[in-house]
């Protein structure tokens, strides 16, 4: 994946929620990658910051560069392992604060389309019935605007890119989106407005239901 004119956000530098000896939650500001890309001059993520104080940090899962929100990270290899089977497992509760374009169908509903890459415009995704993986997401309008509508978004599965992609599809874009935003959507916001509000998983080590919550700041 190239990115071009890659500028993360430096204020705040790192926002570190929770953390203790065996996982790292932050907050992750929307334009910082997840973890580094492949050129030198994309090595500035949230693994690549957080690696400078906690040099053991080992990846979990990822976040989209766009979305900002709930980030997590293990400490040590028992941890990352055990993390990781519980999103293998779906047993993670994950979500998201969206606003979208336009009027939602209903108040409520789900979304269930497979995914797969585009692979002539990746890292675009696109619905493929046949060839394309699961991917479910049920939502539910929290306000509706005039031209717009704030949802919570919760994923089932977790495809690239499905939050943004089932939005598309239900007809209502995720605003700021620069994949699959286009006019107006695409003009109303200077990011994809998109948030990791809440995750709940069972400790690595401890067993003990973890839950955190960090509001969107739009």
């Amino acid at each position: 994946m190239t990115l071009i004119a890659y500028h993360p956000p430096v204020h705040p530098w790192l926002v570190i929620v929770y953390q203790d000896d065996d996982i790292v939650v932050m907050n992750k500001p929307s334009g910082l990658l997840s973890v580094p890309g492949k050129a030198p001059e994309h090595y500035d993520s949230a693994w690549s910051r957080l690696a400078r104080v906690l040099p053991t940090i080992r990846v979990v899962h990822r976040l989209d560069m766009g979305t900002s929100g709930l980030l997590v990270f293990a400490l040590h290899k028992t941890a990352q392992a055990a993390l990781q089977r519980q999103f293998e497992k779906r047993t993670v509760e994950k979500s998201y604060r969206a606003r979208v374009w336009g009027r939602p169908p209903a108040e409520s509903g789900s979304v269930d389309a497979p995914l797969r890459c585009d692979w002539p415009n990746r890292p675009r995704q696109m619905v493929d019935e046949a060839e394309g993986r699961q991917a479910l997401t049920h939502y539910r309008v929290l306000q509706q605007h005039e031209h717009y509508a704030d949802m919570e978004l919760t994923p089932v599965t977790g495809r690239s890119h499905q939050l943004r992609v089932h939005m598309q599809l239900l007809g209502n874009p995720i605003l700021g989106d620069k994949f699959y935003a286009e006019g107006a959507a695409f003009a109303a916001a200077d990011r994809l407005l998109l948030h990791a509000q809440r995750i709940r998983f069972d400790h690595p080590t401890r067993g003990e239901p973890m839950s955190f919550e960090c509001p969107a700041d739009f």
